[in-house]
């Protein structure tokens, strides 16, 4: 299975990250979504191909001392939670 996965935006509300942290935190976010959805699938609507404009994810609580990565793959599991199979 190919995946081709592109965010455009990722908008974080509460959440302070130090511009140097941005880029590491996305790519553990399409690291970490790409591997979901390769493993376990997407709904019927994102297998038709359709361009989706927004993606409502559920909230979470990011550990205090969490890196870049492990908030990454916690912003992963809740946009998959949005777009996965069991949806």
């Amino acid at each position: 299975m190919n995946v081709k996965l592109h965010i455009d935006r990722l908008v974080l509300e509460g959440i302070q990250l130090p511009g140097s942290q941005g880029a590491a935190v996305k790519a553990a976010v399409e690291a970490e979504l790409g591997r979901l959805i390769k493993a376990n699938g997407v709904s019927q609507e994102f297998r038709q191909g359709q361009v989706v404009q927004r993606v409502r994810a559920g909230a979470f609580q990011p550990a205090r001392n969490s890196t870049p990565r492990m908030l990454g793959t916690q912003i992963a599991k809740s946009v998959y939670g949005g777009i996965g199979k069991s949806r």
